[in-house]
């Protein structure tokens, strides 16, 4: 259904003329000819997920949860965290630690040894 310029004014005055005294002064704020009262909704902010679609919340809850609870500190709760986020961000500083803990975890093994 198409609206006339002169239809789109009038139904605009009626929402501005509608408004509390409030609304109207943020309104006259960014100015009533900027404002648009007819602008489409902004799409919700994109949710992130692994190449596995689980969100950051699900990984870390999962991983939480396959840990034995005597070796878990809120510390080591906010360090998972932030792994993981880095990780779902591929931000390089953390892909770097995930490398790193990747190849001193298989060292360790090779050689028989075990981390403390």
């Amino acid at each position: 259904m198409t609206v006339s310029p002169e239809e789109a004014e009038e139904r605009k005055r009626a929402i501005y003329d509608g408004l509390s005294a409030r609304n109207r002064r943020y309104i006259d704020r960014i100015g009533y000819e900027q404002w648009d009262p007819f602008e489409e909704p902004k799409d919700p902010i994109e949710i992130r997920r692994d190449p596995t679609k689980r969100t950051s919340q699900q990984l870390v809850r999962e991983f939480l949860q396959s840990c034995p609870m005597e070796g878990y500190s809120n510390t080591y709760g906010r360090g998972v965290l932030d792994m993981c986020m880095g990780i779902i961000n591929n931000d390089e500083r953390y892909i770097g630690m995930l490398d790193f803990a990747n190849w001193y975890n298989e060292l360790l093994q090779r050689e028989g040894k075990k981390k403390d």
